[in-house]
């Protein structure tokens, strides 16, 4: 009797569907947020060998170092973590036309005559009178206006990399100039203040994963 309600606690249990463990291990966002507050000194790579690209360089690692967030270092294995990433700057010319045209007619005609006569005994006179009047006027103005405009166009796009190799944040940003910036200046700034903006959200991410705990 035991035997067979040993066998019945077993094929009971093997029936019942296993409920799936929990992966122990953290989200990788949540990976990727902690590397990334640990990022306290940075060290900028190459974005191409060009003259656009280096320049965009050079605005990334001065807006870098006015966020005074973060140590910029010129040597790579001091670094907490690497930005890579590449850049391109581009000029075009845009062509902008516009033109008004206004124009004005007037005509006017006019013409009148008259006759009359008599004729008496055999005698007689004829007389008439006839008159005419016409104006045409005519005027025509054209306005047209042509304008070339110079137009910059940065983009860039980045990664900072872990000295192990993982890459823990990305972005890629695009500008035409700001007002009191050109496009390359723009552009870096954007880089800059998305890489703030999300370092502290990792920051205020952890500290609420360990209050919660």
């Amino acid at each position: 009797m035991c035997v067979v309600l040993f066998l019945s606690l077993l094929l009971f249990q093997s029936a019942q569907p296993s409920t799936p463990k929990a992966d122990p291990r953290p989200s990788i966002e949540a990976e990727n947020a902690a590397k990334l507050q640990q990022v306290r000194r940075i060290y900028v790579d190459s974005f191409g060998d060009t003259t656009e690209a280096r320049q965009l360089q050079a605005m990334v690692i001065n807006a870098l170092t006015e966020s005074k967030k973060f140590i910029i270092t010129e040597r790579e294995h001091n670094a907490d973590a690497v930005l890579r990433g590449t850049g391109l700057e581009k000029t075009s010319q845009e062509l902008h036309a516009s033109g008004e045209s206004t124009a004005v007619g007037a005509a006017a005609a006019g013409r009148s005559g008259s006759i009359s006569g008599s004729i008496v005994n055999g005698n007689g006179s004829i007389s008439g009178s006839s008159a005419g009047a016409a104006i045409a006027r005519s005027m025509a103005a054209e306005d047209s206006q042509t304008a070339t405009e110079t137009v910059n166009d940065a983009r860039v796009a980045v990664r900072l990399v872990s000295p192990d190799g993982d890459v823990i944040w990305a972005t890629t940003k695009e500008s035409k100039g700001a007002k009191y910036k050109g496009a390359s200046a723009d552009v870096a700034a954007q880089v800059v203040k998305q890489l703030l903006w999300d370092f502290e959200k990792a920051v205020k991410a952890t500290e609420s994963s360990k209050s919660s705990n």
